[in-house]
């Protein structure tokens, strides 16, 4: 697991695009121009001014050089609430290896211990129970369903939400 960088961008189309049809079912629409080198550039753009912002955290997840993934922790928010989200999809051909389990291990570990957040929340698609497995793994817990909670493939998708308590400490002052 690294930092995302611009020069990531022909690697992560070629990724994206090889697992287009595998991760339909679990994304947003996304144009054409998504799955090209222009495309993954401006969201890694778009990405980096957000980690700039105190935002957003977006990492790669890498095997002997090449992308096979990624994973965010995102919506950062500070003061008292101290939370994110994190967000992850893994490429089919690693599926089933503990890759998305370690990093989301990883990504709690630096919201702990670098950004001081006291709570990740993440969601799932009912259905996706590949997910969920890493989430339950990773000391996630669910507590409860959102109703049209993103609209996923086409459509507003329920959604199983999840939590994971970081710490209890107090925020800094």
């Amino acid at each position: 697991m690294r930092g995302v960088t611009v020069d990531d961008a022909a690697a992560l189309a070629d990724v994206v695009t090889r697992n287009r049809e595998a991760m339909k079912p679990y994304e947003p629409f996304r144009r054409e121009e998504f799955y090209t080198e222009a495309g993954q550039r401006a969201r890694i753009e778009a990405l980096l001014a957000e980690r700039e912002s105190g935002l957003t955290l977006p990492f790669l997840l890498v095997a002997g050089g090449t992308p096979v993934g990624s994973i965010n922790l995102g919506s950062i928010a500070l003061g008292p609430l101290r939370s994110g989200g994190i967000g992850y999809w893994v490429d089919r051909d690693w599926h089933g290896k503990g890759l998305a389990t370690a990093a989301v291990e990883e990504v709690c570990r630096i919201a702990r211990e670098e950004v001081g957040l006291h709570r990740i929340e993440a969601g799932t698609l009912l259905d996706n129970y590949a997910s969920q497995r890493v989430l339950a793994k990773t000391g996630f817990t669910e507590f409860g369903v959102a109703p049209r909670y993103l609209h996923i493939n086409g459509a507003w998708r329920d959604h199983r939400l999840f939590q994971r308590l970081l710490h209890d400490d107090p925020p800094p002052m």
